[in-house]
């Protein structure tokens, strides 16, 4: 849903332009409380305030499903991360959605590496309670201070023994952090991969941005940035399930030959 960003219009507009342009799901954003810009149908992000089934409704109406829920909190601030989470996944679970996308974020100043850890352990325990009862899984995404090596992101994914712990891998923030090959990465952690946001890098974000930024919002559209997307399905093929790619990019246009490109690389390999 970050495709509409810049087009300032709100979640239904959303929703129902990713049905005209071929997208059968969508990824919606949620927040907490109310937020005036989406009140006023100039932001995409849908309030947990409001009734679950309306999302769906929305959704049912256009004609495409929620693949999963964008619920990032900050896993090191458990007193805003757990209601968030939390509620992301009851709206996933209504929506007959099978995933949560979040991540670590970034450790303050005044944080030991020792208590960040604390802190994210007691929100994923928490989180994972709710996770178990409703069948939704939660999926870290390299986008902050620890997930953005291998060995970072699988140390939180493994800080709660759960089934229902995994990985969102977004393609441009590994890429972008740059603190190891980006592909060696998701050969390491690709047997927690259930959902990937497929976002691109132009060259020009590249060239500035690269090894200074953990993570991004958008990308460019697929196939026109500096991501090896044969390279990442190579990968990823061996893997005997189904996995989710959710197009990460901030214009409509951009949304459109992603879209494109994603139908005619992969082929076969999309399920019907």
């Amino acid at each position: 849903m970050e495709y509409i960003k810049n087009a300032s219009k709100g979640f239904q507009w959303g929703v129902e332009k990713a049905a005209d342009l071929g997208y059968r799901y969508v990824e919606p954003m949620v927040h907490t409380g109310w937020d005036l810009l989406s009140e006023v149908n100039f932001f995409h992000s849908f309030s947990t305030e409001e009734d679950p089934l309306l999302m769906k409704e929305i959704c049912d109406q256009a004609g495409v499903k929620v693949s999963s829920i964008s619920g990032h909190s900050p896993l090191m601030k458990p007193e805003a991360a757990v209601p968030r989470l939390t509620q992301a996944i009851v709206f996933a679970a209504a929506c007959g959605a099978k995933f949560v996308n979040t991540d670590d974020m970034d450790k303050p100043e005044w944080m030991e590496d020792d208590f960040a850890y604390t802190m994210m352990k007691y929100t994923l325990t928490k989180a994972n309670f709710v996770a178990q009862r409703h069948k939704v899984y939660i999926c870290i995404e390299p986008h902050g201070t620890f997930t953005c090596t291998s060995k970072g992101i699988l140390s939180i994914v493994n800080l709660v023994p759960s089934p229902w712990i995994k990985i969102n891998w977004d393609t441009g923030n590994f890429y972008l952090a740059n603190f190891e090959d980006p592909y060696e990465g998701l050969e390491r952690v690709k047997d927690y991969v259930v959902h990937i946001h497929a976002k691109d890098i132009s060259q020009q974000h590249s060239e500035k941005e690269r090894g200074v930024v953990t993570g991004t919002p958008v990308g460019c559209a697929c196939g026109e940035g500096e991501i090896d997307w044969e390279r990442i399905f190579k990968i990823l093929d061996p893997l005997d399930r189904e996995i989710f790619l959710s197009v990460e990019c901030g214009q409509v246009d951009e949304a459109e030959r992603s879209l494109a490109f994603l139908t005619k690389i992969l082929g076969e390999k999309l399920i019907d």
